[in-house]
């Protein structure tokens, strides 16, 4: 027994002899990394650092503020000859205040005193006064409308087509607020009333057409003139903002002639809608002005682009008469204060120009559109009436003469003759 015993703890003791050497053996590769864990959660916040010190400060700068309005007697500090021929032409007296009593100093014309009943003590602004007529605000800002029987527009001396100085009615017995300053006056918004009164709709910064208007608020550019340039639009877009009346599709009629302020309207019927306005007319004068001072009225002449029809003029007795393209091609088909209707006359000449040769009448059947042509009632009745300076035409005589009226005339050829011996 106690030999058994003896061989058991000896094989014991084997068995952990080669246990241990196992477990002393050399350690083998290292396996491969296995996949990150999920992220833990994040550790609580540090404290703040110290704030570092300030910087130096930077250079200064230029502090902006927006344009502002100055007036146009601002502009003329630098751009005198411009100014004086621009406060000449009409768009500064579109509205007019009245100060102190005293009516306005127009450069070509006189308003001689204000509706019958009225004092210009009463007259808070003349709305016009330039050529064409005058109507009046009141000191509630509403326009002089008088009763059923009144007289409230003065209707300047038209001596051109001899009508004028009268007064007429006007919106007789009805209550006219003045909501003309989009078109009447400069830097306009449409909110409020100006000067407090409740019949003026809308502020503005000043009276009439001035500088900025079309060249918009100028008190950057006369501080910085080389930094903020004033606006340049040449388009006729830029003009049919206020030469316009509703939508540019249809030219408006009524009594006869076409509504006033409808040019860009009526260049839009035709080719000449692709022409700036200011190709032919210097925007800081008016055909008034350089009519009174006897000089060319337009920057160019028609027969500069339209020289074939200059030269091809078939009218021996249009010749004689000093007949000239305007007094056909732009007849005076609308009405700003006078016209005679039984005449073709109006006191604006059209921006229509294109002549249909067959078109006897101008408008629509309802008289409240005009025709896209120019009709033959209008391009030569305007001299072809009892009282004009040409001799009355039938319709169809009209026709005839209109008829291929700038066709070319052809010379004769002459043929050749045969010569004979002796030269004869």
């Amino acid at each position: 027994m106690r030999h058994v015993s003896r061989t058991l703890i000896i094989l014991f003791l084997a068995v952990i002899a080669l246990s241990v050497a196992a477990c002393t053996a050399q350690e083998g590769p290292v396996g491969p990394e296995g996949s990150a864990g999920p992220q833990g959660p994040p550790g609580a916040q540090g404290t703040q650092g110290e704030r570092g010190p300030a910087g130096a400060p930077g250079a200064d700068g230029l502090s902006f503020m927006p344009a502002e309005f100055i007036g146009s007697e601002a502009c003329a500090e630098c751009h005198q000859d411009i100014y004086d021929v621009f406060a000449r032409s009409g768009h500064p007296w579109k509205l007019n205040k009245v100060v102190d009593g005293n009516p306005p100093d127009y450069p070509f014309s006189n308003v001689p005193r204000p509706p019958d009943g009225y004092t210009w003590d009463d007259i808070a602004y003349v709305i016009g006064g330039y050529n064409w007529k005058a109507r009046f605000i009141d000191h509630e800002g509403f326009i002089i409308t008088g009763d059923e029987d009144g007289t409230t527009q003065y209707n300047l001396r038209n001596d051109e087509i001899d009508l004028g100085n009268d007064w007429v009615a006007y919106h007789a017995g009805e209550e006219k607020p003045y909501d003309c300053g989009s078109c009447h006056t400069t830097g306009y918004v449409a909110e409020g009333n100006q000067d407090g009164l409740p019949g003026l709709v809308g502020t503005w910064a000043l009276d009439g057409i001035q500088c900025e208007e079309c060249h918009g608020p100028g008190s950057n550019h006369a501080s910085y003139p080389l930094s903020f340039q004033p606006v340049m639009d040449r388009d006729s877009e830029a003009c049919g903002d206020c030469h316009v009346r509703g939508g540019s599709e249809e030219v408006n009629a009524s009594d006869g002639f076409i509504q006033h302020h409808e040019q860009y309207e009526e260049l839009f019927q035709s080719k000449h809608i692709t022409i700036d306005c200011v190709v032919c007319h210097d925007p800081h004068t008016g055909v008034v002005q350089l009519r009174q001072d006897g000089v060319q009225t337009t920057r160019t002449q028609c027969e500069n682009c339209h020289f074939d029809q200059a030269s091809n003029a078939g009218n021996e007795t249009h010749e004689s008469v000093a007949i000239d393209c305007i007094d056909c091609h732009m007849p005076r088909v609308t009405k700003s204060a006078v016209g005679d209707v039984e005449r073709f006359t109006g006191d604006l000449r059209t921006h229509l120009m294109a002549i249909d040769p067959q078109q006897i009448g101008q408008f629509s059947e309802d008289g409240t559109v005009a025709l896209s042509q120019l009709s033959l009632d209008f391009a030569c009745r305007g001299c072809h009436n009892p009282d004009g300076r040409g001799r009355i035409k039938t319709d169809e005589e009209l026709i005839t003469a209109a008829a291929g009226y700038h066709d070319p005339v052809m010379s004769p050829v002459v043929e050749d003759q045969e010569v004979s011996e002796d030269g004869s």
